[in-house]
């Protein structure tokens, strides 16, 4: 039996050493769980699969084609989205150090190409994937 000093000077006796848990050894008593479901995901209850992003590189590749495609397209003064992007990388690039000013058109390209090519994934993401799973056959 021993004894531990507390606040105050009061003591406590300590007669279980068991009481104390430590996380490098696994409890001896489990509590019940409600929301466990056997066989699933080893015993634990889970809202998302596992691999709930089911990554695929056809999507990738499919998406950035299917976005370079019409964004290639010379539709703005006879220039495609795709080149006046690169154009723009090129001219920063030409006073390297410095970076872009916040007025530089640069900026408005970068955002408009990436969110067209990150529009077109997430659908071919959608699209691909629930063709394979046949999800719109329901």
């Amino acid at each position: 039996k021993k004894t531990v000093m507390g606040l105050g000077g009061s003591s406590v006796s300590r007669i279980n050493t068991k009481a104390f848990s430590s996380s490098f050894l696994k409890p001896t008593l489990r509590a019940n769980n409600p929301l466990r479901v056997a066989g699933a995901s080893g015993g634990r209850f889970t809202c998302f699969e596992r691999n709930w992003l089911r990554r695929d590189l056809n999507v990738v590749g499919f998406g950035l084609i299917g976005w370079l495609a019409p964004s290639s397209i010379p539709a703005i003064n006879g220039k495609s989205l795709t080149g006046l992007f690169f154009e723009s990388i090129g001219n920063e690039l030409a006073h390297f150090p410095t970076p872009p000013a916040l007025t530089s058109q640069f900026w408005l390209w970068l955002v408009t190409w990436h969110l067209g090519l990150f529009i077109c994934l997430t659908f071919g993401q959608i699209g691909f994937k629930g063709r394979t799973e046949d999800y719109f056959e329901r």
